[in-house]
């Protein structure tokens, strides 16, 4: 969404202002609300928000954890577009929560830099992927949060990579990690020195700025998202081509935990279509909700694709596509991913993988990974677009709605293992950005989710284990 700086500071300034002594929110039983139709109940009709920022059910509140343009701990400033987020446990009751920004090189007000970059100074250009051609580094990049769960409380935050452009979203890892993916591929030209389409790896522990050191073997596209299997170490990852439908991925290291050594890149086709076909029911009609196809992987070459056609060769060579493939989680022993636009009213799906018990080995032939189409949505009013999503410790989805409109607001919605769905949460802060980031602590305890224009970060407290559905 294209929005001025000057028109986000003086209209939003009001309604922020306060955010700073009163940071807690809470539904009151009694309060106006409007619902929309569910299939299930959850937690029941969502309550209006007095601040106007975000409707949550009964019992439910949630606090201003960070917003941009507020200075963090190294001097910089919160940057704009706050998008995927990772929550890593550090040990106690804190977590790093690593969040994305999805700046773009010509972001160039919105960045830890502050307005007219005057902070640049204090931004370590050797450690950025790419410093322009007018001498700063690309606004782009990650921040690390470290919150304390037990007192609910922000403790410090910092940049954590820079240099980069459009960080969508990304995954956690189980060595400690968030994978930070750019969802753009523009060459070096103009002022960018550096060719974009990577991903990035940003230790959860890491003080200050890491060095920007693109994972080249895990392919040049637009990256989405990521996750990875706890018991392999192979890495999943989503693409959310603008150009047409994507491929999905599969990356097995070399080495497990190490992928700066390499590795092998694939992508995901059916056995019963090995000529490629177009999982999103648009026009051909593949499968119903709730069908499973075999899969079989296929070698990718030629992977860090300098004329950005991965995708088109992938597909070429027999791999499925997906509408804009977004959102990956790992749960139990499964992942779950959406295509936002996917399904014959393009009103999104989630798709669930099972790996083979071989997964990446020889014997996977005989075992193949299978893939769900386990949601696939009919209703705008049910859910729409989902977009980044997790898996919550008892077991439901928590998605993230990424539907820009000015009239239809943006949720986060909650998936049932039975493919059920119901309302947790209702943007209503002004402009109606997406709902990103989403993520839960370890505990189970509290939700953190972004608002991704301008940028604000939420920690949500409530009874999450007592859906109704």
């Amino acid at each position: 969404m294209m929005t001025s700086r000057r028109t986000v500071l003086s209209t939003a300034a009001a309604g922020l202002a306060f955010l700073g002594c009163a940071r807690l929110a809470s539904a009151q039983t009694g309060a106006a609300t409007e619902t929309y139709a569910n299939e299930v109940a959850g937690y029941g009709p969502l309550v209006a928000d007095p601040y106007g920022i975000l409707d949550l059910p009964a019992g439910f509140a949630y606090r201003v954890v960070s917003r941009f343009g507020e200075t963090m701990s190294d001097g910089l400033e919160v940057p704009y577009k706050a998008d995927g987020m990772g929550c890593i446990p550090l040990g106690g009751s804190r977590v790093a929560l690593v969040r994305n920004h999805e700046l773009k090189s010509d972001d160039l007000n919105y960045g830890p830099a502050g307005l007219a970059r005057r902070l640049a100074p204090q931004v370590d250009l050797s450690r950025a992927y790419d410093v322009g051609a007018d001498g700063h580094a690309l606004p782009g990049g990650t921040t690390t949060l470290i919150y304390d769960v037990a007192r609910q409380k922000l403790i410090s935050q910092h940049l954590s990579l820079t240099g980069t452009a459009v960080n969508c979203a990304g995954g956690v890892t189980p060595w400690g990690s968030w994978l930070s993916c750019e969802e753009n591929t523009q060459k070096a030209g103009g002022n960018l020195s550096k060719d974009h389409g990577w991903v990035f790896e940003v230790p959860a522990r890491s003080k200050g700025l890491v060095q920007a050191v693109p994972l080249k073997a895990m392919g040049r596209f637009q990256h989405e998202a990521a996750c990875v299997d706890p018991r392999t170490g192979v890495v999943y990852m989503t693409e959310d081509s603008f150009a047409g439908p994507g491929l999905f991925y599969r990356f097995l290291p070399n080495a497990r935990g190490e992928l700066h050594m390499g590795g092998k890149l694939q992508a995901l086709g059916f056995r019963d279509a090995p000529g490629g076909v177009s999982t999103a029911n648009q026009g051909q009609v593949i499968w119903s909700q709730g069908d499973w196809k075999q899969v079989v992987w296929i070698d990718l070459d030629g992977v860090e694709s300098p004329d950005d056609d991965l995708r088109l060769r992938g597909a070429k060579a027999g791999a499925a596509t997906f509408a804009r493939g977004e959102g990956i989680h790992f749960g139990a022993g499964e992942m779950y991913f959406t295509c936002t636009s996917g399904g014959p009213a393009k009103h999104g799906q989630i798709m669930r993988y099972v790996p083979s018990a071989s997964e990446g080995q020889a014997g996977e032939r005989d075992t193949p990974g299978r893939l769900q189409l386990f949601l696939e949505s009919a209703d705008e009013k049910v859910f729409d677009y989902g977009d980044n999503l997790t898996v919550a410790p008892w077991g439901h989805l928590i998605v993230c709605e990424d539907r820009y409109s000015n009239t239809k607001r943006n949720h986060i919605r909650g998936v049932t293992p039975e493919g059920k769905v119901y309302t947790i949460a209702r943007n209503v802060f002004r402009e109606n950005a997406e709902l990103a980031g989403a993520c839960f602590s370890p505990d189970g305890s509290t939700l953190f989710v972004n608002i991704y224009w301008p940028g604000i970060t939420l920690a949500i407290t409530g009874p999450w284990r007592s859906p109704q559905g």
